[in-house]
């Protein structure tokens, strides 16, 4: 004999098994087309794993409420003569259904709105949401696909239709006052209609409001687990599934069959991440190039490094009266242990220097797209170089300078009149002159790319990532307020800033941006040029790219990052990396115990 309630019973088991699998889920591990370059691991990608699905905790709250009424109603004794109980469990089983087997889920009960809205929110709060807003149950395919599930039954659907039949009907029995053709204009429905079409419309509105990228519309599927046109002789069921099928959407019927994920076998492929020809590089990244740690002979060991920037006795004497003048002021910020935390971190970057080298890394790396790196090219912004000379001259050693002249086409440094020649920058260098084609250094036309500058490019083809990248970018500098830039920075061209040679002549602050005060306006102008052409951004600012991944998210809502799927044929599949990130390297050459001013 049944027991009573027997439905329930299955549905408990079923949403007890969910529970289960909730509770062990991991979501999708994601790729970043990002190079992260260290001496320990070289030429792997980093595999970046979201700790926490976004609006995965609603569910697995709601999961768990269910499953305890559920228990405690089955539990009672006295449930065998009660009706059955109302749940929500349908609904909440095929939602993590199609959690499983989406690709590229990025986001489940997502709440967007129907009209442009600067943001999409996870979950609405009561009576606070402005306009109006539909709910996607699973974002997938990386933002690009929104699925929907509705457990509308044929009952229920048929309820509306009787509901819309009489409310004609009456409308048809004229009171005789001469305006019943009014009344018919004004309340009887222009088009057939029911709350499964206005779900779907509402969804198609809001995912034109919220695009994925630049402008690419997601797509919207709605799955009816038990809304079945065979079973019923109402043909306006079936009307409906070719209307919302008509409007473009996806329409899924029934409740999806087996939980078991999909796998890929492609995804399993090991993947290499190249840089490009034309390398974009940041402030962080020319500092870099020109500092002592990345060219001067190597230390023979960790003892070296650290007594390598062990402060001469004429500097501790300097530091200690330096510290103890700015002590009585009220802005001041440096300490006689900031020297020491200084050296320990020079030292720590040498020591990086030792696993592999800053130089080697590169060279290998481009080598491998161009054998003879005769395509190999590199370009900055004039910012980045502007600021790069400003920090030049303040701090930096004797040959720092000069490779800073050669580098970035500027006599000031020095004070002399002559450019270096090319060779030059190698002069002090432990590897071999043009060892990587950095000479010229070439500089983009503007500050931000625009039609005009754009003209004399050819950018690569550019991938979804750098496409979300280029538009963060250009969010976050919408924000800038022009006139403050120009203030904070002088006009951009082929001179640096004057000879500093004071203690009075500080670097000028970089502008930080008003989205987000842990971005400098200059490194946001950087990664927008390379992710507008298509290049492979080269940086040690690993915090700032950080930084960005999270606007990224945010202003694609939920976006994942990842990069475009490389050629299937392949056995290890290739992709272009969108940013290179490499250990910092400082100017160092005035901090080495065994420096001598020339």
């Amino acid at each position: 004999m049944a027991r009573p309630h027997e439905e329930l019973y299955e549905l408990c088991d079923c949403l007890r098994s969910v529970n289960v699998e909730l509770d062990s889920y991991e979501p999708e591990s994601q790729h970043s087309p990002i190079i992260e370059s260290s001496g320990e691991e070289m030429g792997e990608v980093k595999t970046q794993t979201r700790e926490v699905l976004p609006g995965l905790r609603f569910l697995r709250e709601e999961v768990k409420r269910d499953l305890q009424v559920f228990q405690k109603f089955l539990d009672d004794p006295g449930s065998t003569s009660l009706p059955p109980l109302s749940t929500n469990a349908p609904y909440l089983v095929a939602v993590w259904r199609e959690l499983l087997q989406a690709r590229g889920a990025v986001a489940i009960y997502r709440t967007f709105h129907t009209a442009a809205h600067p943001q999409a929110s996870r979950k609405p709060k009561n009576g606070s949401a402005k306009g109006h807003s539909v709910k996607v149950d699973v974002v997938a395919d990386n933002g690009r696909r929104w699925i929907r599930v509705n457990t509308i039954k044929n009952s229920r659907i048929l309820m509306e239709f009787r509901e819309m039949d009489s409310y004609l009907t009456s409308s048809d029995e004229d009171d005789g006052d001469g305006h019943s053709s009014l009344k018919k204009e004004n309340l009887i429905p222009q088009e057939f209609d029911n709350s499964v079409l206005r779900m779907g419309r509402e969804l198609l509105q809001a995912a034109r409001a919220n695009p994925h990228g630049s402008n690419e519309i997601p797509s919207v599927t709605m799955r009816l687990t038990r809304l079945n046109p065979s079973l019923s002789d109402e043909p306006r069921i079936a009307y409906t599934i070719d209307c919302l099928q008509r409007m473009g959407i996806d329409v899924q019927l029934g409740e999806r069959q087996g939980i078991v994920k999909e796998t890929d076998d492609i995804s399993a492929r090991p993947t290499v991440l190249e840089p490009t020809a034309h390398i974009n590089l940041d402030l962080s990244a020319l500092i870099a190039l020109i500092s002592d740690t990345t060219h001067s002979r190597l230390p023979r060991d960790s003892e070296d490094a650290n007594t390598r920037f062990i402060p001469p006795q004429r500097y501790v004497e300097w530091k200690k009266q330096r510290v103890q003048m700015l002590s009585n002021s009220p802005d001041a910020t440096s300490t006689w242990e900031d020297s020491g935390i200084h050296s320990r971190v020079l030292a720590e970057q040498a020591q990086q220097e030792m696993k592999k080298g800053l130089l080697q890394d590169m060279h290998d790396r481009l080598r491998s797209i161009s054998p003879t790196l005769q395509n190999i090219q590199f370009w900055t912004t004039q910012e980045a170089r502007q600021r790069c000379l400003q920090i030049v001259i303040k701090i930096a050693g004797t040959r720092e300078r000069q490779r800073a002249e050669v580098l970035l086409s500027c006599s000031t440094c020095s004070g002399t009149t002559t450019i270096p020649t090319h060779n030059q920058f190698w002069v002090h260098s432990r590897y071999p002159s043009n060892f990587i084609p950095l000479i010229p250094i070439r500089l983009y036309p503007s500050s931000e790319p625009n039609t005009t500058s754009l003209e004399s490019f050819q950018p690569n083809p550019s991938s979804p990532f750098m496409t979300s990248l280029a538009l963060t970018c250009r969010d976050i500098l919408s924000q800038e307020d022009i006139s403050r830039l120009r203030e904070s920075q002088s006009t951009p061209g082929h001179s640096a800033a004057p000879y500093l040679s004071n203690d009075e002549g500080d670097i000028p602050p970089a502008a930080v941006t008003l989205a987000n005060p842990k971005l400098t306006v200059h490194t946001v102008q950087s990664m927008l040029w390379g992710a507008t052409l298509g290049w492979t951004t080269l940086t040690t600012n690993r915090s700032s790219v950080k930084v960005l991944l999270k606007e990224m998210k945010r202003s694609a809502g939920g976006g994942v990052l990842t990069h475009k799927p490389p050629n299937e044929d392949d056995t290890a599949r290739v992709s272009e990396a969108a940013i290179w990130i490499v250990k910092p390297r400082s100017l160092a050459e005035g901090s080495r115990s065994d420096y001598c001013s020339e």
